[in-house]
């Protein structure tokens, strides 16, 4: 890949500063229930956690957003939240973050997804999720596309995050799409296996190895079969380019020009909870500035580094990405 000196790394994230970039897709909630076990319950062999913390984290397309606003950029959200106690949660964690409310919907037919993880002694011991998948129905689907109409004008980049939770029908994401590939303007997929395929002429498309080997019914284990599953991949989406993230492995980028790999850069790995939506959010805001693909990539593979070192979803600010780019460039 390529060099990122220190004076690039601060006019990329000048540039970044108040960039509009369209979020749409699945939002959720992120419950955290910490504490410490001392004893078994008497009722069945599991351990008796003694509540000492409950918070709350931006997941899904909010984890998104919330990561391009630490970037510097202005983010505007379209999806559901339900009309409930823990979308009045959501919403307030919005509006203490800045963010762009004007974009979610309430929706009557769903609750507002949440998934609970419950940590005794720093161990997960258990995940429960709170949701109702349901494709919107068309009174849901007009709200979106109105929502779409009212600010993709305004946006320099529209980034989909799918979680297969309902938002994103083929109608919808067929709207979108031309919405933005009519405009011009950058357009980028984090996928999930329902509507895989239906992303067609992105600009960037970034999917998983788990994700690639369902949607393409084969396993993929040498380097070999993942150079040929992403040149398939790319061909069959018509994709300016697909980003391919390998866990350990870091990233691989599958261009016209060619194909790069970019090593991880976590030196210690303690979680890697939200690495993909820090990957897209950073790749997206970075591309807004004009830089490449390349270039894009290599940033956003630092930028997951950072989080992949911290316990939890994190977001990534400005200050700290430049500070692990430019460090390495000094070693």
């Amino acid at each position: 890949m390529i060099k990122i000196n220190a004076k690039r790394v601060d006019m990329i994230l000048e540039k970044l500063k108040g960039k509009r970039i369209l979020v749409l897709g699945d939002v959720m909630l992120d419950k955290y229930l910490r504490g410490r076990v001392h004893r078994l319950s008497p009722e069945a062999p599991v351990p008796v956690v003694e509540l000492e913390s409950e918070t709350y984290h931006f997941g899904g397309a909010a984890n998104v957003a919330f990561n391009l606003k630490t970037l510097g950029c202005e983010p505007i959200t379209i999806g559901l939240v339900g009309s409930d106690a823990y979308g009045d949660i959501f919403y307030s964690l919005f509006e203490e973050q800045k963010l762009n409310t004007a974009g979610l919907i309430k929706a009557q037919d769903r609750p507002t997804t949440v998934k609970t993880r419950i940590i005794g002694d720093n161990q997960h011991l258990a995940r429960v999720d709170r949701e109702k998948v349901i494709y919107v129905h068309s009174e849901l689907s007009e709200q979106i596309k109105k929502s779409i109409e009212r600010f993709i004008d305004r946006s320099e980049a529209l980034l989909i995050e799918d979680y297969n939770k309902g938002v994103l029908s083929q109608e919808v994401i067929a709207y979108a799409l031309k919405a933005a590939q009519d405009r011009g303007i950058i357009t980028a997929v984090d996928p999930k296996f329902v509507n895989f395929l239906k992303y067609k002429g992105v600009s960037v498309f970034k999917p998983n190895l788990k994700e690639v080997s369902q949607a393409l019914a084969r396993p993929l284990q040498s380097d070999a079969e993942v150079i040929a599953a992403g040149k398939e991949l790319r061909h069959m989406l018509s994709a300016k380019c697909v980003l391919l993230t390998r866990g350990a492995k870091g990233l691989s980028l599958f261009e016209e020009s060619g194909i790069n790999h970019v090593s991880t850069k976590t030196r210690s790995v303690a979680d890697v909870s939200g690495a993909g939506d820090t990957v897209i959010s950073t790749m997206t805001a970075v591309l807004t500035t004009g830089a490449g693909f390349r270039e894009a990539a290599q940033i956003a593979n630092f930028a997951a580094g950072i989080v992949c070192e911290q316990v939890g979803i994190v977001a990534v600010h400005a200050a700290e990405l430049r500070a692990a780019i430019v460090n390495e460039a000094q070693e």
